[in-house]
């Protein structure tokens, strides 16, 4: 594999600060479910809109990313260590997929159903922020497993 052949890489630092805002983000939601599960339900709707972004354009395109480049990154100094992108556009798509389940618990009238999703991507997010461990970045190779095609045999 030749380097233009590699998935494009970003800095780790800017997942970590999408994770912590994310791990906020979805701490607001639990802390408002207790109150209102509309409120709720708004706050999770727009947090899985950011998940869904970042999952299509790439983390470093996503509201939170834009943030991060904007923001924050000229203040870090030079990049000293990258991650590949599609681990992270597909640990994106899962927290969509958790979000989306906890939109529709909370839309449905079932605050625990709506908690206990927001509570996995919560879980998610906070481990991505505080110790570096991106569990859809983990999963990823396994479902990249699944998806890889055998190659068809040529025609004769």
């Amino acid at each position: 594999m030749t380097p233009s052949d590699s998935p494009p890489r970003v800095d780790v630092r800017g997942p970590r600060f999408v994770a912590w805002v994310t791990t906020a983000v979805l701490v607001l939601v639990l802390l408002v479910a207790t109150v209102s599960t509309t409120a709720a339900a708004v706050l999770i709707g727009a947090q899985a809109v950011v998940f869904a972004i970042g999952a299509a354009l790439g983390p470093a395109k996503g509201p939170y990313g834009r943030i991060y480049a904007a923001f924050i990154a000229p203040r870090n100094g030079p990049t000293t260590e990258t991650e590949p992108v599609p681990p992270l556009r597909f640990a994106q798509a899962l927290g969509f997929a958790f979000a989306g389940v906890s939109l529709l618990g909370f839309a449905l009238g079932s605050s625990i159903v709506g908690a206990v999703f927001a509570g996995f991507a919560l879980f998610a997010a906070f481990l991505n922020a505080a110790f570096g461990v991106c569990l859809g970045c983990q999963i990823y190779p396994l479902v990249a497993r699944f998806r890889r095609t055998t190659p068809s045999p040529a025609p004769n």
